[in-house]
C-alpha cells in the first residue's frame, strides 16, 4: 500500500530533529496507521530497527526485570544485523503491550539511552497501559493518533493546493470562489463515504469504488469485533458489539443507556463504554457549564455523547446507502443522520496537538424549562469558543447567541455548507465556516 503524507509527518520530523527527544508511545486504534507512519520515518534514518513483540516472542527476553537498556541495544544489533548508533539509528519497538517489561523499560531508554531514537506503539495498548497507571511518567512523551482527516484525504489525492487555499480564505474570511467550493463540497460528499481508515483512503484513490471502499470497512469492522474476545473478561464480546452499534445509531445526541440494552444494567454498558473508549474506538464529548477554564473543571457526568473512530466506518456499520449522500442536497447533506456534527467532531478532535490526550467537551442547557445546546466547545488563545454545526443559513442559532455572552467568548464558529464569512449578532462576533474548513478555523 503506497504511502500518502499526513499531517502528524511534520510532528514526527519535530521530534526526530529535536536535540532532547524521549521516548515516543504512538496511541491510537488498531489500523490507523501507527506502524506505517514510523515506517515512513524510518527512511530519513540511515539504520532502521522494528521489532514485533507480538510476532516474535523470543524477543521478550532481551527486555528482563532488571534491564541494561545499552545491553539490549547490542543484542537487538547482533539478532538483526543492523547496527545501533546514536542519531543514526531508529529503534521501533511494535506490538509492545505483549511485553510489560518492554513498556517499562520505556523509561530507562530515557535516562540511560537518551541519544537514541526510539518509537514504541501496539494494538490494544491503553489496556496494559492501564495495568501499569504510573509508567514513566514524564520520561516519555505520548503522540495520539487518528485516522486521515479530511486535510489528509484531500493530500493524498495531490489536492495539497486546495488545502492552501481554504485555510487561507479561512484566515483572511475570504469567500471561496463558487467553483472551488463546490469541488471541496464534493470532496466532502466522498470523504463521508470513504472516511479517513488509511487501507480505504488507499482503496479509494486506487480503484474510485466506494463498494471496494465498504468491504475495507467490514474487514476492519471484523477485525475490531475479534479483538472484543481480548478485552477484560467481564463483558461479553456481543453486549460490546451491541454498544458499539448503539453508539453509532446515537451519533449526536446524548448517549442513553437504555437505547443500547433494556436487558443488561446500565453499569455493564458503562463498562463497555469504558472498554471501547480504551480501544480507541470511541470518544466521549463531555458536557461541562463552562464557567472558565479548563473545561473538565465543571463536567458532567450524566451528559455524555459519544465519537465514532470514523465516519466511513459508521456509515458502512449503519448500512446507510451511497446515494443519501451522493445525491442529498446541501440541507439534507448536512443534516444527514448526525453525520456531520460527527465529521465536525472528528476534525477538532485530529486538529488538536496530537502530544497531548485530548478532551471533547459541549455545552447543554440543563434546566428543564429552557431548550438550548451547543455542539462543541474548544478554546482558542485562553477563549471558549462555541462551535455550532447548522444544515443551512436559516438555522436558528438562539443557544450560540445565548452562550456567548455569558461565557465570554470572543467570537463564536458556525459551520455549515456556507462559503466564508463573518457577521456580528448583538455584539457577538460570529465566523461562518464551510464544515470541510473548520479544521483550518483553530
Amino acid at each position: 500500500m503506497a504511502y500518502y503524507k499526513r499531517n502528524i509527518d511534520h510532528q514526527l520530523e519535530i521530534w526526530r530533529k529535536a536535540s532532547v527527544h524521549k521516548p515516543l508511545l504512538i496511541r491510537g486504534a488498531r489500523q490507523v496507521g501507527k506502524s506505517t507512519a514510523v515506517r515512513q520515518l524510518g527512511k530519513s534514518f540511515k539504520h532502521y530497527i522494528e521489532i514485533n513483540l507480538e510476532k516474535q516472542p523470543d524477543l521478550h527476553q532481551f527486555f528482563p526485570d532488571n534491564i541494561d537498556v545499552k545491553r539490549t541495544c547490542q543484542l537487538l544489533s547482533v539478532s538483526t544485523g543492523i547496527p545501533v548508533i546514536p542519531g543514526e539509528t531508529l529503534l521501533f519497538i511494535d506490538e509492545i503491550q505483549s511485553c510489560q517489561n518492554a513498556i517499562r523499560a520505556l523509561r530507562y531508554f530515557r535516562e540511560d539511552y537518551p541519544e537514541l531514537h526510539v518509537i514504541a506503539a501496539g494494538s490494544l495498548l491503553e489496556f496494559a497501559l492501564e495495568d501499569l497507571p504510573s509508567f514513566a511518567v514524564g520520561r516519555i512523551r505520548s503522540f495520539y493518533l487518528y485516522p486521515f482527516s479530511f486535510d489528509d484525504f484531500l493530500s493524498a489525492q495531490g489536492l495539497d493546493a486546495l488545502i492552501e487555499f481554504k485555510s487561507q480564505a479561512v484566515k483572511e474570511v475570504i469567500p471561496l470562489p463558487e467553483s472551488i467550493h463546490n469541488q471541496l463540497k464534493d470532496q466532502l460528499r466522498t470523504f463521508y463515504l470513504v472516511g479517513g481508515m488509511p487501507e480505504a483512503v488507499s482503496t479509494w484513490i486506487s480503484e474510485q469504488d466506494f463498494l471496494a471502499c465498504s468491504r475495507i470497512h467490514n474487514d476492519i469492522l471484523d477485525t475490531y469485533q475479534q479483538d472484543f474476545s481480548k478485552y477484560k473478561k467481564r463483558v461479553s464480546p456481543d453486549l460490546l458489539r451491541q454498544v458499539l452499534r448503539s453508539v453509532a445509531l446515537q451519533a449526536g445526541k446524548k448517549f442513553v443507556f437504555a437505547e443500547a440494552s433494556r436487558e443488561v444494567p446500565a453499569v455493564s454498558v458503562k463498562e463497555c463504554l469504558r472498554l471501547l473508549t480504551l480501544a480507541g474506538l470511541i470518544t466521549p464529548v463531555k458536557h461541562t457549564a463552562a464557567n472558565g477554564l479548563p473545561l473538565g473543571a465543571e463536567e458532567n457526568e450524566k451528559f455524555v455523547k459519544y465519537l465514532f473512530l470514523d465516519l466511513g466506518l459508521m456509515q458502512t456499520m449503519l448500512s446507510l446507502p451511497a446515494n443519501d449522500i451522493l445525491l442529498a442536497s446541501d440541507v439534507d447533506f448536512v443534516n444527514k443522520g448526525s453525520a456531520s456534527e460527527m465529521f465536525a467532531g472528528l476534525e477538532l478532535l485530529k486538529a488538536y496537538d496530537c502530544f497531548v490526550k485530548p478532551e471533547m467537551f459541549y455545552w447543554q442547557n440543563t434546566d428543564k424549562s429552557t431548550i438550548g445546546e451547543i455542539d462543541y466547545l474548544t478554546v482558542i488563545n485562553g477563549h471558549i469558543i462555541p462551535v455550532e454545526v447548522k444544515a443551512g443559513t436559516q438555522g436558528k442559532m438562539q443557544s450560540l447567541y445565548n452562550f456567548m455572552p455569558k461565557h465570554k467568548s470572543a467570537f463564536g464558529i458556525r459551520t455549515s455548507l456556507e462559503n466564508v464569512s463573518s457577521y456580528v449578532h448583538h455584539d457577538c462576533p460570529v465566523r461562518v465556516v464551510p464544515i470541510y474548513c473548520l479544521s483550518n478555523s483553530l
